[in-house]
């Protein structure tokens, strides 16, 4: 047995489990309401362990933020990419909305990554991290794709996918808050996919492009 190699494998354990009950309490709670003493009771570790890990409750958040971005792009991608299936350039970009926007019914997504991650980590920092494992790259790429494909108008890359993005998010934040949050969704999706597709092609706008 190797002890470096066991005394890691404790301590990674140790990481993800106060990140697990990090998750659960940020998104039931919101993460003014949790507070670290209980996330370390409940997850079995002395407060220095989670101190060792993470010097502050901030830091805690980011990683639980990070962690739900990863989980939630894996999900998004195996419904752009299905096993089997070959999605064109615009039916990616189209479902790859729907996705995020049915995603956003989770309450956990809508309390850490749409309501209290802006807020909590700023604006740079949520920006960061959302361009390393969130939908806002993946987007771009989408945008890209299809640019690339004729199926939207050649134009600037990044005040296009910032713009359909703050609209995405806008969107999310209106579900979050909304009494009929499925009725919402229905309603972002369709005003969004509107937005996109007066990004058409040249050709699609002369009405000389595919129906």
């Amino acid at each position: 047995m190797n002890p470096r190699k066991t005394k890691a494998d404790q301590s990674e354990a140790t990481r993800a489990a106060l990140i697990a009950v990090g998750r659960e309490l940020f998104a039931t709670r919101g993460y003014a309401n949790t507070f670290t003493d209980e996330v370390a009771d409940r997850a079995g570790v002395t407060r220095g362990a989670l101190y060792h890990h993470f010097r502050r409750k901030e830091d805690l958040f980011r990683a639980v933020y990070g962690d739900v971005e990863r989980e939630l792009m894996e999900k998004i991608m195996a419904r752009i990419a299905p096993s089997g299936v070959r999605l064109d350039a615009w039916e990616r970009l189209r479902v790859g909305v729907e996705a995020f926007l049915e995603l956003c019914l989770d309450p956990a997504v809508q309390r850490i990554t749409v309501l209290d991650a802006p807020s909590v980590l700023g604006w740079d920092a949520w920006q960061d991290i959302d361009s390393k494992y969130g939908y806002g790259w993946l987007l771009r790429a989408s945008l890209q794709a299809a640019m690339e494909t004729g199926a939207i108008e050649m134009q600037p890359i990044e005040p296009l996918a910032a713009f359909i993005f703050g609209g995405l998010m806008e969107g999310a934040m209106l579900i979050a808050r909304s009494d009929d949050q499925e009725a919402t969704r229905r309603e972002v999706a369709k005003a969004v996919e509107r937005l996109m597709q007066r990004q058409g092609s040249a050709d699609e706008k002369r009405g000389t492009g595919p129906q």
